[in-house]
């Protein structure tokens, strides 16, 4: 993937990336094959939004919505974690 994710961009988990909440650990955690990813209380909200359906956009707006925050602020920080998981090839878009 050469570019970012752009916010009209739809991003998905691959087949086979699943979001679970860890009992052992009290946390959530990506699965993906032969790895796992450690998620904080953040990126958990924001991964559960990613369901294939759901713009950036759209998940940057109810986000910004939900915690009365400015919108260009959560919409980098939602794009560069989604980019950095994109880059480790657990999201498509």
């Amino acid at each position: 993937m050469t570019e970012g994710l752009q916010l009209s961009d739809v991003p998905r988990l691959p087949r086979g990336v699943r979001l679970r909440f860890d009992e052992v650990r009290q946390a959530h955690v990506l699965l993906a094959p032969e790895r796992a990813f450690d998620l904080d209380a953040v990126a958990a909200e924001v991964l559960g939004l990613v369901d294939g359906t759901r713009s950036v956009d759209a998940i940057v707006a109810e986000l910004a919505a939900k915690y009365d925050e400015d919108r260009a602020v959560i919409e980098g920080d939602v794009i560069a974690m989604l980019d950095d998981l994109a880059r480790k090839r657990v999201l498509d878009r």
